[in-house]
């Protein structure tokens, strides 16, 4: 199938904004230590940094200047998002797929693959086992093939907001992964209720690109995916993540990559992304992992601190394929969102049994955690942090360029601790373990000795009273 060059259909003064030349020589200038700082002073209000900032962490090689950017992150990540975490679950659609990229088991080319799309009432069957578990946040995923139409999209997240699981289930929001649309494509979704939309770049390194996306597919055409969130904004869709597969090419050019996304986004729209991603290439039945850009644990906290100090109020996304070490170091150098529970084959929440098992030829690629929803809640509880199922921003219009103006100043505090706590009390009350449970509460109880007396702190808890003992739920700020 030819890539897509119908230049109609692009968004409005579209251009590919992503210089490689001029990326590559940033990458090249050494690290001077006053700049570093000055640059790390300067994340600390909050200001997002250029293209040429990010470069000069990128360069800063002296272990005593990357603690000191580790330090920031953690800062950073306090003062903006405080201790909650957001939880989340994937649930894979359908993995028929018309691309061919090299290191994804959907590829069109691969033999093991087992290919499956989700009827209606086996995605309602999903969802009814993921809020048997507690969950309230979804990511729909879908391979890229005729056969997922915008309106099959669309009728997919009705069909996921449908589903009530006994007295308390329910999904409040629905983002999605999915192929670049057109305009048309992002109306009918964006109608149907979507949260946040996902169209990573996977790599900007235009030559990595066309090697690991073969031209003659439609993830073939570069400006076409690189254009696709503006697409995306033009009609309404506020909320939109972008982010890049590393292990592709060289992790300091992809940081550089999404910096000068964001800064497009920003410049066009003053607004950047909700959401940024940074998951690493992970080994998957029937792909060959070339490792020549390997990415390092030790580069790997880097980059994740990097971009939190370039971009502070977008929220940070770390996957369930890295494994539960990585993920729980992580937390602390930026991270606001997690999935937990994940299952990424078809049907795997009720179909796979054990808890362990792992059915590669129904997986995109091999997952890092395979903890269930209770363990990865008792942990970050244990770690003291909030875990949040909150989703109140975006059904009270906090999303866009006004979320931006709650959360670069750090004042999103007031709303989403208030809001994680009672989320957290939901979860503690209708799905936890007697063990999570205890832990849980105690952490409640710290989090209230923490807060002011007074009117805000007086309603809170009551609303965890409320929660406690009445079959009232979704009491947001």
């Amino acid at each position: 199938m030819p890539a897509i060059l119908d230049t109609t259909k692009l968004s409005t003064n579209a251009h590919d904004y992503i210089d490689d030349d001029f990326i590559e020589r940033l990458i090249g200038e050494p690290a001077d230590s006053h700049e570093v700082r000055d640059i790390i002073a300067k994340s600390l209000s909050k200001t997002p940094l250029t293209v040429e900032e990010t470069a000069a962490l990128v360069n800063a090689e002296d272990p005593e200047l990357v603690e000191e950017i580790f330090a920031t992150a953690r800062q950073l990540k306090k003062d903006v998002y405080g201790n909650r975490i957001v939880l989340f679950a994937p649930l894979y659609i359908g993995n028929y797929c018309v691309n061919d990229c090299t290191y994804c088991g959907f590829r069109r080319s691969n033999p093991d693959a087992v290919r499956r799309t989700l009827s209606l009432p086996e995605v309602k069957q999903q969802v009814a086992k993921l809020e048997a578990e507690g969950h309230k946040r979804l990511i729909l995923v879908f391979g890229e093939s005729p056969m997922y139409t915008p309106e099959v999209m669309a009728e997919t997240i009705r069909a996921v907001y449908s589903v009530q699981e006994g007295a308390h289930g329910d999904i409040r929001r629905v983002n999605m992964n999915a192929a670049p649309l057109d305009h048309d494509g992002f109306r009918i979704v964006h109608e149907a209720g979507i949260g946040t939309y996902q169209v990573f770049q996977e790599t900007y390194h235009h030559q990595t690109y066309g090697e690991v996306h073969p031209p003659s597919t439609r993830k073939g055409d570069y400006l076409w995916r690189l254009d696709a969130l503006d697409r995306a904004w033009e009609i309404g869709q506020d909320d939109i993540g972008i982010g890049a597969l590393f292990g592709l090419y060289d992790w300091r050019f992809e940081v550089l990559g999404l910096v000068t996304h964001a800064r497009h986004l920003m410049d066009k729209f003053h607004c950047g992304p909700h959401t940024i991603s940074f998951p690493r290439l992970r080994p998957a039945s029937g792909v060959v992992i070339d490792e020549t850009w390997s990415v390092s644990d030790y580069d790997f906290k880097r980059l994740v601190a990097i971009l939190r100090l370039a971009v502070p109020y977008t929220g940070m996304i770390l996957t369930a394929r890295e494994p539960p070490e990585i993920r729980n170091e992580l937390l602390g150098f930026g991270v606001s969102q997690i999935d937990a529970g994940s299952r990424i084959e078809l049907g795997g929440y009720t179909e796979a049994g054990d808890a362990q098992q792992q059915i590669a030829e129904r997986e995109q690629f091999e997952l890092g955690d395979i903890r269930n929803l209770d363990e990865v809640i008792r942990q970050l509880l244990i770690d003291d942090y909030i875990p949040s199922f909150c989703t109140a921003c975006y059904r009270l219009g906090r999303t866009g360029e006004e979320f931006m103006e709650f959360a670069i100043p750090g004042f999103i505090q007031r709303l989403c601790t208030p809001n994680g706590l009672t989320t957290l009390q939901e979860y503690l009350v209708d799905y936890a373990s007697p063990e999570t449970r205890a832990v849980g509460l105690k952490l409640i109880d710290r989090e209230l000795a923490k807060m002011p007396d007074g009117a805000r702190k007086d309603e809170i808890k009551k609303r965890l009273e409320t929660i406690q003992a009445t079959g009232e739920r979704d009491l947001y700020f």
